[in-house]
């Protein structure tokens, strides 16, 4: 965790450390090597981390960290993290080319994060290989999650389309969680119907996001599909006009009643889904190493995605949410991690 604070992404940089004359200001007694974090991370107990990272946010959620916020979210989203040129393991799943011939391989997971309050924390990571998908990762992730840290603990899961799918909406349900999910050509009937009934009417809502500004078209009464147990179907349409003159559009489904979230709630709902990809893949893979392979090998490669969730998670709080107040201003995450550097140097003995 040390390593990841610093922003080292690799074994051997781990092992310069503890063999530096830094370690004494690390608090670690002994030094050991690379091999050595192989070796410990192929039997560490990724369950028990992940129970570590869940009392976390929970004790987050008791603390008020986000007392703020009138929503909590979860979202879930897929990427793909470190890559090899042959198969190392059951998760490598094939890179092919456009003459769909294999060039590489590459693993693949889920991740799930706190979104929608202005701290976006990582919460936990399903790993799928060949013959399993993102929509089956994230249903396990899901669930999981939900045992993890409290039914009551977020209002909503915002997903993308791929997602929008009924057994993976009464699943959400059944986790007590209202759903806002993408609305796109997978679901062609109520986009198609969707499409033409916000086309000829003026918007229902016009409001500032920022520089922006945001048209909303709301309807509550559109026809579940078959296999659909929901009595309607709630789907918005936005289009934000950006201050450099492009225009996005999205249309979104959910289930929840407009009486309990307005048209702009929706809206930030949707905006949420974003923080997984900025504050939580983005973040992960280009200062904390999450797309390096440290050890390849299943367990070790999960525990160190799990080390990378759990540090991330933690400086947040640290920084952003003062659990141990101080009269310090709020850093940003580099300033942080060269602090940290810089309280390592020992002092020259000058005698």
């Amino acid at each position: 965790m040390i390593a990841r604070l610093l922003r080292e992404r690799s074994f051997l940089a781990v092992e310069g450390l503890v063999k530096s004359a830094a370690r004494q200001g690390m608090g670690i007694r002994r030094c050991f090597g690379d091999d050595t974090l192989a070796y410990v991370t192929e039997r560490l107990d990724v369950e028990k981390m992940r129970k570590t990272i869940a009392s976390v946010i929970r004790q987050a959620k008791r603390n008020k960290a986000f007392e703020s916020s009138r929503w909590i979210g979860l979202a879930l989203d897929g990427t793909g993290a470190g890559r090899s040129r042959e198969k190392r393991c059951k998760w490598c799943r094939p890179v092919r080319n456009q003459n769909k011939e294999i060039v590489g391989y590459r693993h693949h997971l889920v991740m799930v994060s706190v979104v929608g309050t202005t701290l976006s924390l990582l919460l936990d990571i399903e790993p799928y290989g060949p013959g399993d998908s993102e929509y089956s990762a994230g249903k396990r992730l899901l669930k999981r999650s939900v045992n993890a840290v409290g039914i009551r603990f977020a209002d909503y899961v915002v997903v993308d389309g791929e997602f929008a799918t009924a057994p993976f909406l009464h699943a959400a349900g059944k986790s007590g969680l209202r759903v806002v999910a993408r609305l796109k050509g997978n679901l062609p009937d109520l986009f198609e119907a969707a499409q033409h009934r916000f086309a000829n009417r003026p918007a229902d809502q016009v409001f500032q996001h920022g520089s922006d500004r945001v048209e909303m078209w709301d309807a509550d009464d559109f026809d579940p599909w078959e296999s659909l147990n929901w009595n309607t179907v709630r789907v918005v349409r936005y289009r934000q006009h950006k201050s450099d003159g492009t225009t996005v559009e999205a249309y979104w489904l959910t289930d929840f009643p407009n009486k309990l979230a307005g048209s702009q709630a929706i809206f930030h709902m949707a905006k949420s889904r974003w923080e997984i990809e900025n504050q939580g893949f983005n973040d992960a893979k280009n200062r904390y190493g999450l797309e390096h392979v440290c050890h390849h090998h299943e367990n070790s490669l999960l525990f160190n995605w799990l080390i990378t969730v759990l540090t991330l998670t933690l400086e947040r709080l640290y920084r952003l949410r003062y659990l141990h107040r101080g009269q310090h201003r709020i850093l940003e995450s580099v300033a942080l991690a060269r602090l940290l550097w810089l309280s390592l140097i020992q002092p020259a003995d000058t005698s």
